[in-house]
């Protein structure tokens, strides 16, 4: 188990990028915490919580894809989310942490595929088919997210995948990569590969979603705004914030529309950090976990929307 894929760190220290990639099983053996059961031929393991105290398992890692979900919080991603919300600190600390805690050789990381065989295709997510969106579920979803369908058919297409042998159907986001975010009202996926959506229209300015739903929900509030009039990266995961810097800091002034939870806030801090071209624009929705979740209640509190310019501005 301890002769595989050391990190190399003989010409760096940690990065955001490099975080992203430890193994997630390893990293959670150093810190003392071991599975209480494992599942599906060794590629579903279940913890006791390192983020809380609890008698019943329920903190799941996914040895596919290496990814983690805390079901007793409702919260989950990649190495970095986990290891931000354990440390509770800002994205920063936790690299000056993580180069003082660790050594190079004690760290290791995670190789895609290695475990693909022992879950057989039963396991994997393959995608079927590619259509425009129609089926009325789907439909019921966009409007109860306040979603308007004529918005999301300029973005989405609705994706067949199949799991198991069975199929199913969902709203799909497809990333620059070629894999999809797919979501419906039951379930929230991702098929390979793991990538941002960057949507480039060679505009000075840029904004930046965690999710695609929040990025369809600024699109909402402004109807009259051509969508090509500013470029707009999504995500699909706070853990890949790093991997949008390259395009972020090519634009005058990066707009950040990020969730308001710890691990959105650390890495909103961590742009802002970067210099004055980053802007935040969470303080529209600080009592709401994300842009969609203030849109759903924006009926409720009857505020309207002016104009975007910088960021949204509202009025009672």
């Amino acid at each position: 188990m301890k002769e595989r894929y050391v990190m190399d760190m003989t010409n760096e220290v940690f990065s955001l990028s490099r975080l992203r990639e430890l193994d997630l099983i390893y990293l959670l053996e150093m810190l003392d915490h071991d599975p209480v059961v494992r599942k599906k031929n060794d590629t579903d393991y279940w913890y006791l919580s390192p983020l809380r105290e609890e008698k019943t398992a329920s903190f799941h890692v996914d040895r596919l894809s290496n990814e983690w979900y805390d079901f007793g919080l409702m919260a989950g991603g990649n190495p970095v989310d986990f290891l931000l919300r354990l440390h509770g600190c800002s994205v920063v600390e936790l690299l000056e942490r993580m180069n003082v805690s660790f050594s190079p050789h004690q760290l290791y990381l995670f190789e895609p595929g290695l475990h693909e065989g022992r879950a057989g295709n039963d396991a994997k997510l393959l995608i079927k088919e590619v259509r425009p969106l129609y089926a009325y579920p789907l439909k019921k979803y966009l409007h109860e997210r306040l979603i308007p369908v004529t918005v999301a058919d300029q973005f989405c297409k609705e994706v067949s995948y199949e799991i198991g042998g069975k199929t199913y159907y969902g709203i799909g986001f497809k990333n620059d990569a070629g894999g999809w975010e797919i979501r419906n009202q039951n379930f929230k996926l991702s098929s390979a590969p793991k990538d941002i959506t960057c949507l480039a229209s060679g505009a000075d300015a840029v904004h930046i979603f965690e999710g695609f739903m929040d990025f369809l929900s600024f699109v909402t509030l402004h109807p009259h705004q051509d969508p090509h009039s500013v470029d707009f990266v999504v995500l699909n995961g706070a853990g890949l914030f790093d991997r949008a810097l390259p395009f972020l800091e090519k634009h005058e002034r990066v707009h950040l529309w990020l969730d308001r939870d710890m691990t959105g806030l650390a890495y909103r801090d961590y742009a802002l950090s970067r210099g004055s071209s980053f802007v935040d624009e969470s303080r529209l929705y600080t009592n709401f976990k994300d842009l969609n979740d203030w849109l759903r209640c924006k009926g409720e509190v009857k505020k309207q929307v002016l104009r975007i310019g910088g960021g949204l501005r509202t009025t009672d």
